[in-house]
């Protein structure tokens, strides 16, 4: 088998950013984000409506400079870390337990999905929004896509497209899940190399992981300001009632992830017989870096760090279920898409049947598993998740406003569910005498 360096050693490029307490200046950037905001609203009459369009836009800038540096970097950062994390593993492993991990992401997905269709169903966030007169043109009639009366017809159809016809193309237009698949697929090949023919392959993609690590390093450090940015620009634009309108649907959308964490945590108990409590202090630097950033690609040699370190996890299973669960385990992300659903249905005063919420279910597991995993990722994939369930997306352009702001809050949910994944795999397929 071929020695590599883990992603883990590349913690380095954010060990500083740890330490210099990056989550604090996010929460203080999003304070004075938010009074700058206030007082930028042309309600306020400080300042002039075209001049709190054009600061707006300036303000917007540092955002969009970290999410198109993250973007750059995040399909090479995958691509090489799961190839390097096949690599890394030998034949009977990946075999052992390949398709049981991907049956465990598809459970954990579905449980937060129905932890989000309970709260949502409960608590009614859409109820408020309706009665104050819906979104826009909530008059209308939602359009029914025809996908929806053959779904069976389509399952066959929609397991052959997993696989990319033209891997370039998935790269291109950022489908994740093509592009996880197609790695897999090479990395499998890779092992059946011979060790000389394969190792300058495995080197080269240690280079691109070192180099992506660099590159979101620098991205890191816009971090505060881009936070700052986007809240002073988005209450700039919107208006102050809806904007605390929307601070239900939001409190609804955190107590259904903190309920998921609750999940993760009786998983770790029961499973594993660990402490939660302990668990929870150990894992806390990926959670406060992946709340900092809202982007678990970008936290993954945190996070593997953190499982070998830690947790006490073989690194073979860190490396190989860390960048597999930073693709396509996004508990949290199909949590916000299932709530936002129903929510702008409650909003337009749609009522959903039992089948209805069926096909949502469906739609939103496999929504979620091909969401990239970066900064609005969730909301790119959830104008589909409406189209599928017959839900206007006009309402979709409020739910943006704030998206970076819950993102933030399930990312962190989304990493410990990685990390919750590494120590029950851990349990059962775990070398012991692993060395980190």
């Amino acid at each position: 088998m071929i020695e590599f360096r883990s992603l883990n050693n590349l913690s380095v490029h954010l060990d500083q950013l740890i330490k210099g307490r990056l989550w604090l200046k996010v929460i203080i950037g999003l304070l004075l984000g938010a009074g700058i905001g206030v007082l930028l609203n042309p309600s306020t009459g400080l300042v002039p409506e075209n001049m709190s369009l054009l600061m707006a836009d300036w303000l917007d800038l540092p955002g969009k400079i970290f999410m198109r540096m993250v973007q750059m970097i995040m399909i090479p950062l995958i691509f090489t870390s799961i190839i390097t994390g096949i690599v890394g593993n030998t034949s009977d492993n990946l075999k052992t337990f390949g398709l049981r991990l991907l049956l465990y992401f598809i459970f954990t997905t579905s449980i937060a999905i129905v932890i989000g269709v309970v709260v949502t169903l409960i608590l009614k966030p859409g109820q408020y929004i309706f009665e104050l007169g819906g979104f826009p043109n909530s008059g209308q009639s939602p359009i029914v896509p025809d996908e929806q009366t053959d779904i069976i017809g389509n399952i066959p159809n929609a397991i052959s497209n997993l696989i990319p016809n033209n891997p370039m193309e998935s790269i291109l237009t950022g489908e994740m899940l093509g592009v996880v698949i197609f790695t897999i697929i090479i990395g499998v090949a890779i092992t059946q190399l011979r060790t000389e023919t394969a190792k300058p392959i495995v080197r080269f993609s240690e280079a691109i992981q070192k180099i992506c690590m660099i590159v979101v390093s620098w991205a890191m450090m816009l971090v505060p300001y881009a936070v700052f940015g986007l809240m002073a620009a988005l209450l700039s634009r919107t208006s102050i009632e809806i904007f605390l309108g929307l601070g239900y649907y939001m409190i609804v959308v955190i107590i259904g992830l903190l309920v998921l964490l609750i999940f993760y945590l009786i998983l770790v108990s029961v499973v594993t017989n660990k402490n939660p409590f302990a668990f929870l202090k150990a894992i806390k630097e990926p959670q406060l870096l992946a709340f900092s950033t809202a982007s678990s690609a970008a936290v993954m040699p945190i996070s593997m760090k953190t499982a070998d370190e830690e947790l006490g996890v073989s690194s073979h299973i860190s490396d190989f279920v860390v960048p597999i669960g930073a693709t396509i385990n996004m508990d949290g992300t199909a949590l916000f898409q299932c709530v936002t659903t129903l929510f702008m249905a409650q909003a337009y005063g749609i009522e959903l049947s039992v089948m209805s919420l069926l096909l949502i279910t469906f739609t939103v597991v496999a929504a979620s598993i091909g969401t990239p995993a970066i900064p609005g990722g969730g909301v790119i994939i959830l104008a589909s998740v409406l189209q599928s369930a017959g839900i206007p997306i006009d309402g979709l352009i409020i739910i943006i406003g704030i998206d970076r702001i819950l993102g933030m809050f399930r990312t962190a949910v989304n990493v410990t569910g990685d990390l919750t994944a590494c120590v029950i795999f851990d349990k059962f397929y775990g070398t012991k005498s692993d060395t980190n």
